[in-house]
């Protein structure tokens, strides 16, 4: 990790300054004054209150608690920038201002190290909010300096590896985790004041279900049996809505055994809902209303600017059947089309191959037209409806055209936000498409539905039509904030281990 380093300070100045810092801990315990013995500091102020409330608070007492992250001054005055969970505070000691022995240990500490400060608000000559320190505890001990010069840990890699550091010296990064925080509270708020009542389903899963997707298996030592780590919470949420709670939704921790990429994570969060007797198109009202709320509540306007894109998040997104969207993007109209045949041909005049584990039909042609010449195209939000049945196991099928599913995915800048039903009912539809997904995994494709026999009974006692959509969190907070990559919004994204 040192080797890493090395683009901030020399390993042989760290090793040196790591070591002063340990000499100066060994000489406060010896002394019986060992910050780590400390177990509170009673604070009543932060940064930002005091700065947004100046006026009032100047000449009052204060209590602040934070991190020393610059010191600067010499002989009996000192500056230093005090961070603490709201931002940065001047600090300013004086050593006729304070006991001086208390002054002289203060000198001592060290850049990183945790404080706790008695003071007064106060505005220094040059018009600065500070404040005036009566007294400075020292709270905790940084044994390892802080990078010196930051505007964020310039090794990305190192950045995901040490997050607390990234924390401590980017307060953007720290943004991007409040706006995350803030994003699944707006979402929460919208859903319950809609009668959804938020639920928790099992992790662990003795058949991966809900998705097509490839799983992680793990071993239950008690049972003797292989259980798989959750690839959606799909389907204990509609045995739910079977048991009659009609509004569900669940907010967690998603496991997928793929790749990794700046869209990617093996593991993500999710909001998944669930609601009886409405559709997809009650699905696309919410997912509009959850994003758009939550951009004008957070970000105080609808424009938004991602992967060098501005998007407008205005309410009234774009809804666009995936034969139409086709048809304007890539120039082949699936509408004049019938037969398996002659799609399969019009994908290929325009360079789509489908896959070798695709069957040649005129879904999956269609699909892949979509997947291939369209989706790299949608960047202002839009909503891709009626998917083909091939590419939708668990999706109710269209009355109009039984080749299509009520379905949809809601794109912005390319990437895919939210995917959402109107949910199959008919237990023997479904059973089916299980059985077709089996064929397809007999054939060495592994990302397929398991068929799910208690699920089945489920259906058979009787479902009431309705809507169900996932929604990426992950991906929803890279809009919010800006983000390129996924990694940039999750605090601990997935890592390989160093060597």
């Amino acid at each position: 990790m040192a080797e890493r380093m090395k683009d901030q300070q020399p390993e042989q100045d760290l090793s040196q300054q790591t070591k002063v810092r340990r000499e100066k801990l060994a000489e406060l315990q010896a002394a019986g004054e060992d910050p780590f013995q400390r177990t509170r500091f009673d604070w009543d102020a932060t940064s930002r209150q005091i700065k947004d409330d100046f006026d009032a608070m100047e000449g009052r007492p204060v209590k602040v608690a934070g991190r020393l992250m610059s010191k600067r001054g010499m002989g009996k005055v000192s500056f230093c920038d005090l961070q603490d969970r709201d931002g940065r505070i001047q600090l300013y000691a004086r050593q006729d201002e304070m006991d001086e022995a208390v002054y002289k240990k203060f000198k001592k500490f060290d850049i990183g190290d945790i404080v706790g400060v008695d003071g007064e608000v106060f505005r220094t000559q040059r018009g600065e909010m500070s404040v005036r320190a009566k007294n400075i505890t020292l709270l905790s001990k940084s044994l390892l300096p802080l990078p010196e010069k930051f505007h964020g840990l310039r090794d990305k890699e190192l950045r995901y590896r040490q997050r607390y550091v990234d924390l401590m010296m980017d307060p953007d990064v720290k943004r991007n985790f409040q706006i995350r925080s803030r994003f699944i509270q707006s979402m929460r708020r919208y859903l319950d004041e809609r009668g959804y009542i938020e639920v928790e389903t099992p992790v662990l899963n003795t058949l991966a279900g809900g998705a097509a997707a490839r799983p992680f298996v793990t071993h239950h030592n008690t049972l003797d049996i292989d259980m798989y780590m959750r690839i959606a919470t799909e389907l204990p949420l509609k045995r739910l809505i079977v048991g009659g709670m009609d509004r569900v939704y669940e907010i967690g921790r998603i496991f997928r055994n793929e790749g990794m990429d700046p869209k990617h994570n093996p593991e993500f969060t999710t909001v998944e809902l669930y609601q009886a007797y409405t559709d997809f198109h009650g699905m696309m009202d919410v997912a509009e209303g959850i994003l758009s709320g939550a951009a004008k509540e957070i970000l105080g306007t609808y424009q938004v600017e991602w992967l060098g894109q501005q998007i407008d998040l205005s309410p009234g997104w774009r809804r666009l059947t995936m034969i139409d969207a086709v048809r304007e993007y890539a120039g082949v109209d699936f509408g004049a089309v019938s037969d398996d045949a002659g799609a399969v041909a019009a994908a290929k005049a325009i360079g789509v191959e489908l896959a070798d584990t695709a069957d040649k039909t005129w879904g999956n042609a269609l699909y892949a037209c979509f997947d291939q010449k369209v989706e790299g195209k949608l960047i202002q939000p839009t909503f891709i409806t009626m998917y083909p049945v091939e590419v939708s196991p668990l999706t109710k099928r269209s009355p109009k055209d039984p080749r299509l599913t009520e379905r949809f995915e809601l794109f912005i800048c390319c990437s895919e936000l939210a995917n959402a039903y109107s949910e199959l009912n008919d237990p023997i539809d479904q059973r089916r498409r299980f059985e077709k997904q089996a064929e397809l995994r007999d054939r060495g494709d592994d990302e397929t539905e398991m068929l799910d026999e208690d699920f089945l009974t489920a259906l058979e006692y009787g479902m009431p039509p309705t809507g169900g959509m996932g929604m990426g969190i992950d991906r929803c907070v890279m809009l919010l904030t800006g983000a390129d990559s996924i990694r940039d919004v999750i605090l601990f994204p997935t890592m390989k281990p160093l060597d």
